[in-house]
């Protein structure tokens, strides 16, 4: 089961929802944010919560539940925390933020989750993945290195490429989101809130790629 998951960006304020931010932005998006407790520790931004506790959340939210109202199971062998990570190393080493929470608490590559930006995916487009290349990205790259294994989870956001062919990619992630934009990407985060709670309470978020492995929300 996932453990961790680790939410890649820049901090600072001026680079509040771009592209490249995408996955902060999302994480602020989640109906249970506000719930979440931060604590600056491991170079990052981290939270913890019980499986039991997202479970609670995520009927009290409407995220999903059962019929009867009752909040969603919990497995068995569901681990004692889950932990959200926002590295404050700047994306290029956002690895350095993970390795030392991963180390801290022993979690296995397998069991952590990284949420970032897809150039090669359109807008409206989320993908979930298993191991892989790394497609040119350096927060990715960066946890690869530290991990010294491509194998764990990511949760990627489709951003696109530049129309403008002026426009460097670099320049390009570093920008905000059109207002147009801004409002597609809400509508695919209220529809990724359920991919993300079933991840993680799910024995084996690998079944979960088939149907979500590029999944068009737009």
């Amino acid at each position: 089961m996932i453990k961790l998951v680790a939410f890649l960006g820049n901090y600072g304020k001026e680079y509040e929802k771009t592209r490249h931010n995408v996955s902060w932005y999302f994480e602020d998006s989640l109906p249970f944010a506000g719930k979440l407790s931060w604590q600056s520790k491991f170079k990052g931004e981290i939270a913890s919560f019980t499986p039991q506790e997202l479970s609670q959340w995520a009927r009290d939210t409407k995220i999903c539940s059962k019929k009867d109202g009752s909040p969603v199971l919990v497995p068995e062998q569901a681990p004692a925390h889950i932990y959200f990570l926002k590295p404050m190393t700047y994306m290029n080493l956002s690895g350095d933020s993970i390795i030392e929470v991963a180390n801290f608490y022993k979690i296995a590559p397998s069991e952590i989750m990284v949420v970032h930006d897809e150039l090669e995916l359109a807008p409206g487009f989320v993908s979930l993945k298993w191991s892989g290349g790394l497609g040119g990205h350096n927060g990715l790259r960066s946890t690869k290195a530290v991990l010294n294994t491509p194998d764990f989870f990511r949760l990627r956001f489709g951003i696109g490429r530049p129309d403008n062919p002026n426009i460097s990619v670099a320049d390009y992630v570093l920008s905000k989101f059109t207002t147009d934009q801004q409002e597609l990407m809400q509508n695919v985060f209220s529809q990724t809130n359920l991919l993300l709670v079933k991840l993680l309470l799910a024995k084996e978020p690998k079944d979960l790629i088939q149907q979500w492995g590029k999944k068009n929300l737009a």
